[in-house]
């Protein structure tokens, strides 16, 4: 008896009604959009360089700042490197960096949310008082100061968008858990003799699942905006590798002469990317709403 209480309890939402979930995301029309346009630029980005090969470390001062035409189709930028081309480049660091880090953030707010509230008491008073001392200070200020001071590569925006932007999915997996720690498969389990550790991964974390993927589509949203932020600011990744806030940066003062190419793109990059990813998190959130179906 004990046994199936523990397999339901486990699987929870996890193999609850996978082919309805899937239903119910399909019919959000802006979500398969926001889908639609995350995998289009994955390959546009990644595969698209196979394709249209452009020479993005090197310089080519007799090829600066031209409009768009058939040999460039987006252009040139100030020291000769093709736009389009760029643009790809450029997206490759702002889709890995965006997606590492918001993935690694969810993770670690995961497990800290799981363990503050499953265990209680002060454990949990302590684990989110620390939640909320790094809210207080907002990410970007944390990230600025940092890259200032180490001039970080990819990797290394990664582990530090991941180290700043974990505070809120903790809360949320935290919420999460109060109420989970307290259902019959887990009390059933700790009078068995389950270790707590077992409860957090058999029960918590798979019934997690639901607020833990919606919260990780925001983060990766919001991670792709704070690299933005930073290479704006000329904090990002460094020459001859660029993404599409140092693009931004590097194009700003062009756009004032009419070389529109060196701006938009970029900024219509990010914007797409961003409000793809958010569609993809509300639709997930409204998949995964037990209480919303019909």
């Amino acid at each position: 008896m004990s046994g199936r209480v523990e397999t339901a309890g486990r699987w929870g939402l996890v193999a609850q009604f996978p082919a309805p979930l899937r239903a119910r995301f399909a019919r959000n029309r802006l979500a398969i959009a926001g889908l639609s346009v995350v995998v289009l630029f994955l390959i546009f980005c990644f595969i698209g360089p196979l394709l249209y090969s452009t020479d993005q470390t090197h310089t080519d001062l007799t090829q600066v700042n031209l409009p768009p035409s058939g040999s460039h189709w987006l252009g040139t930028d100030a020291v000769g490197h093709d736009q389009l081309g760029r643009l790809m480049y450029g997206g490759q660091v702002s889709l890995l960096v965006g997606l590492t880090a918001g993935v690694l953030a969810t993770v670690i707010g995961t497990l800290w949310g799981a363990v503050a509230g499953y265990a209680g008491g002060w454990v949990d008073a302590v684990m989110m008082r620390v939640v909320d001392a790094g809210i207080a200070i907002p990410a970007l200020f944390i990230l600025l100061v940092v890259s200032a001071i180490t001039s970080p590569g990819t990797l290394g925006l990664i582990v530090i968008l991941g180290l700043v932007s974990w505070l809120v999915p903790s809360r949320l997996v935290r919420a999460e858990t109060l109420t989970l720690k307290n259902r019959d498969y887990v009390l059933t389990l700790r009078a068995t003799g389950g270790t707590h550790g077992r409860a957090i991964r058999r029960h918590i974390l798979p019934n997690s699942v639901s607020t833990i993927v919606v919260a990780a589509t925001f983060q990766i949203a919001d991670a792709i905006l704070l690299v933005a932020y930073v290479s704006y600011l000329g904090l990002g990744v460094q020459p001859p590798k660029t993404d599409w806030g140092g693009m931004l940066s590097a194009g700003l003062t062009a756009a004032y002469s009419g070389r529109w190419w060196l701006i938009v793109p970029p900024g219509l990059a990010i914007i797409l990317v961003v409000c793809a990813f958010n569609a993809i998190g509300d639709g997930l959130r409204d998949a995964f709403d037990v209480k919303g179906r019909g």
